[in-house]
């Protein structure tokens, strides 16, 4: 499967990315560490987030398709950057799951979040630090 995207400059130290397929539009800007104004998401910013929006989509796409109760997601994100290269070197990702589900099912939950491909993708390169915390 193929998905695209455009961008372009719109300001300095500003981004536009658009999903081409839905239109949808995201902002980014070079965070304030590195000369940016912060006043969005910076490109690693998105990067670290993905991780927490991967889990908690296959996550609810799992308890979906497995008729597991689950009435909320919602999940905390911490990136550290290293500086020399200028690196995203560690993810911390708190998920907190509001369900009734049973011990079983809320393991699988927890399996099937632990497969999102975008941990996958860089849990060779970044160190991932992760919980899962039934609220």
């Amino acid at each position: 499967m193929s998905v695209k995207f455009t961008g372009q400059l719109v300001a300095p130290q500003t981004t536009e990315i658009k999903h081409n397929s839905s239109g949808a539009l995201i902002k980014t800007t070079a965070p304030v560490d590195n000369g940016g104004d912060g006043s969005c998401f910076s490109p690693t910013d998105l990067f670290a987030s993905s991780l927490g929006a991967c889990g908690t989509t296959i996550m609810s796409l799992y308890a979906t398709k497995s008729a597991i109760p689950l009435e909320n997601i919602h999940f905390e994100v911490e990136k550290i950057m290293d500086t020399a290269p200028r690196r995203v070197s560690k993810i911390i990702v708190q998920y907190f799951l509001k369900t009734n589900c049973t011990e079983e099912e809320f393991k699988k939950l927890v399996a099937a979040g632990k497969s999102c491909p975008v941990k996958v993708t860089i849990q060779n390169v970044v160190q991932i630090q992760e919980s899962y915390i039934r609220v």
